[in-house]
């Protein structure tokens, strides 16, 4: 199958029932779900409706998308709304790159606590951020951080790290002037990676007295508290990983990396070559070699392929894009306004696809549909339904009858 057509989608209705068969009873809800979303996106199984053009008479079929955040075809969109809220919220100064990586061990062992460990990532890396940017030593100054949780390697391993975009300063402890770190230094990452160490073992050892973590597989040995301890020690003796990279050329680079990473899935469609009937083949980075010769094709039987994919679904209500210091949710309007009042910002920076007036935007509405021959706007003269039938409610308990042989 050539590869500009090649999908993920093609991959589950080609094996995915068989894979599904095979591994009975050893898949999760989370991972059924997202099979049947990506397998069933912008068909008629979801439904759709029929986009008619006054000017040139085209007609086509639009159908609906699944809308799962795992989907490869469902993210553009979905990121294109993300960076439009995000865009007014960037402040005129230098943006850092942080990256905080679970060692090995500990990422293995996260594979079976999802919800708290990466959770805990999350929370452990914000809060290294934050301490060791308030303290005086350093920049003495309360941080804005926005985080995004990946899971994945390019080879679509599991690899738990997550990604953080920083601003290069932010308010003094008292909110009366904006700090501003040294120009293309932002803050010691030994530091950050020994408190970080240090407050994921706590919360990790704090979440097995609290009973919350499982243990299969090759970790079963360490369920019971002293070996667990022992484990634990050994973990406080490896270097964690947290890698700081230069700071962004400006805003829009900020934003540029955003819309890349942001709302990114284990593999994209782009990155798949072929598929026959025993193999699938796609394009990874080997980040080991010189940065010229990283680009390589994979090749992985069906099973092994979709199991990687499957490894980086992610437990249902959990948000890998979490915002905290100054872009928490609670406080960003009144931190923001306050900070570009000390940077003598009058206006948030605005996209250049929203400056038009408000005149022109009342004249000129942009279409929902566009004509993908004429450009003009399409209309809907028919809704399509989707094939799934209603299921039905439950019995109630007293209009059941079970019909009981003496």
């Amino acid at each position: 199958m050539p590869h500009s057509t090649l999908e993920m989608a093609d991959v589950f209705r080609a094996h995915g029932q068989h894979w599904r068969k095979s591994h009975a009873g050893h898949v999760s809800l989370e991972q059924l779900k997202v099979m049947s979303g990506i397998e069933h996106c912008r068909s008629e199984v979801l439904g759709g409706h029929v986009l008619h053009c006054p000017a040139c008479e085209h007609t086509q079929i639009a159908y609906n998308s699944c809308r799962n955040r795992h989907c490869p075809k469902c993210q553009a969109s979905a990121a294109k709304r993300w960076l439009a809220a995000r865009q007014t919220e960037l402040l005129p100064v230098d943006y850092y790159h942080v990256v905080f990586t679970l060692p090995q061990p500990i990422s293995e062992l996260a594979y079976y606590n999802k919800s708290v460990m990466y959770g805990l990532l999350l929370k452990a890396a914000a809060k290294s951020l934050l301490t060791i940017g308030a303290d005086t030593r350093h920049l003495g100054a309360r941080l804005g951080v926005t985080f995004v949780l990946h899971t994945w390697g390019s080879a679509m391993t599991h690899h738990p790290h997550v990604h953080g975009i920083i601003p290069g300063g932010g308010l003094s402890l008292d909110g009366e002037k904006w700090v501003s770190c040294k120009a293309g230094f932002f803050l010691p990452v030994r530091v950050l990676s020994r408190l970080f160490r240090r407050l994921y073992l706590e919360g990790l050892r704090e979440a097995y007295e609290q009973s919350k973590l499982l243990f299969f597989g090759d970790y079963l040995p360490i369920k019971e508290e002293r070996p667990f301890l022992a484990w634990l020690n050994n973990q406080r003796k490896m270097d964690w990983v947290v890698y700081a990279k230069r700071p962004f050329a400006g805003p829009q680079a900020v934003l540029s990396y955003l819309s890349r990473y942001t709302h990114r899935v284990a593999i994209a469609n782009s990155r798949l070559v072929a598929m026959d009937k025993e193999t699938v083949s796609f394009k990874w980075k080997n980040y080991r070699v010189k940065e010229q010769n990283r680009q390589r094709t994979m090749t992985l039987s069906h099973d092994e392929f979709i199991r990687r994919f499957l490894l980086h679904v992610l437990p249902s209500g959990f948000h890998r894009i979490r915002h905290y210091g100054l872009t928490a949710n609670t406080g960003r309007k009144k931190n923001l306004n306050k900070a570009r009042q000390l940077l003598n910002v009058n206006a948030p920076i605005i996209p250049l696809d929203k400056a038009l007036s408000s005149e022109a935007q009342a004249h000129e509405p942009t279409p929902t549909f566009v004509c993908p021959c004429c450009g003009a706007g399409m209309i809907v003269t028919d809704v399509l339904l989707h094939l799934y039938l209603p299921r039905a409610p439950p019995l109630l308990p007293e209009l059941v009858v079970v019909d009981r042989q003496d």
